[in-house]
């Protein structure tokens, strides 16, 4: 494209001036969810086993629900999966956020850990770490430097339950600092913008849970 004169170089000036501007809307954009429930952003994903799980591994199921306030409060999150082998109730499993709300090949299509910023393992947003099943189940509170807001939301992205523990990046090799050696994916969902009425009612649940033991 050849450009002559002031008219054409201003015309060149406003669209790099509105390519930057979409930009910055891009990353900044607030769902309209978060007015409706008064500043808050809730999410939801309904965890399933992987259609690739082989055989003799355990189906979890269940979900993982998220709460955060507009723009940069912690963001809260609840796990709540059943399906484990009640004789393993010692045996910590990890879970992480992965880079893509892919379910094509199960949870093997959900790539590796969401890493936006480029840092090792266990330094990414979604490492929410190890959790021991009690009674096949895992109940669980966490807070999180992940975030539903802005351009490294996770919103779309994926939720995945392994099979083993997270090493947190004291394996020595590289698949430590990639992903902790956790091993196979169990379970997995696609995290989307839900209404507050999952987090009210599990919440509560989870509090009961947690008053009666």
């Amino acid at each position: 494209m050849h450009l002559h004169g002031p008219s054409s170089i201003l015309g060149a000036a406003l669209l790099v001036l509105l390519a930057g501007h979409q930009q910055c809307v891009s990353a900044t954009y607030t769902p309209t969810e978060v007015f409706e429930n008064n500043g808050t952003m809730f999410a939801a994903c309904k965890v399933r086993p992987s259609s690739t799980l082989p055989e003799g591994l355990p189906k979890v199921s269940g979900q993982v629900l998220f709460r955060q306030e507009y723009p940069e409060e912690v963001l809260q999150v609840l796990l709540r999966f059943n399906g484990f082998p009640t004789e393993d109730d010692q045996v910590a499993r990890a879970v992480h956020i992965h880079q893509y709300g892919d379910l094509s090949n199960g949870c093997d299509s959900t790539g590796g850990h969401y890493n936006p910023l480029e840092v090792p393992h266990p330094n990414h947003p979604g490492d929410f770490g190890n959790f021991v099943p009690q009674r096949g189940k895992i109940n669980a509170m966490l807070e999180s430097k992940a975030t539903l807001f802005g351009g490294e939301s996770v919103i779309g992205r994926a939720v995945v339950i392994h099979e083993k523990l997270d090493d947190l990046g004291l394996g020595g090799d590289a698949g430590s600092l990639l992903h902790g050696n956790a091993g196979r994916r169990l379970g997995c969902c696609v995290i989307g913008i839900s209404s507050p009425n999952l987090w009210k009612m599990q919440h509560k649940q989870y509090t009961r849970s947690v008053r009666k033991n």
